[in-house]
C-alpha cells in the first residue's frame, strides 16, 4: 500500500508589533496588609456569626435582628473582594 504525503506546515511567528501590555515580570507584588487584612475579615466574620448563633441572637448587636448575618457575611464576602488584588 502507498504511503500518503506528509504536509510540511509553517512554524507560527508572532508579529512584532503586538506587545502585551503588561507582563507579569512588571507587576508589583502585593503589600504585606492585603493578606492580612483579607484573614482578619474572614475571622471576624465567621467570629461575629458564632457569638450571634450561639448567644441566641442576643449578641453582637440585639437591636439589628437578623441583620446581624448580614454583617457576618458581608464581612466574609468584603474579604473575597481584598483577596481578588493579591498577586
Amino acid at each position: 500500500m502507498p504511503k500518503s504525503q506528509v504536509r510540511k506546515k509553517k512554524v507560527y511567528t508572532p508579529p512584532t508589533d503586538v506587545r502585551p501590555t503588561a507582563t507579569a515580570a512588571t507587576r508589583k507584588p502585593s503589600p504585606v496588609w492585603l493578606p492580612i487584612t483579607a484573614v482578619t475579615l474572614i475571622v471576624a466574620g465567621i467570629g461575629w456569626l458564632v457569638v450571634y448563633y450561639l448567644s441566641e441572637q442576643e449578641y453582637p448587636v440585639a437591636s439589628w435582628g437578623y441583620w446581624n448575618l448580614a454583617v457576618g457575611f458581608g464581612a466574609m464576602v468584603a474579604s473575597l473582594i481584598v483577596l481578588s488584588r493579591w498577586r
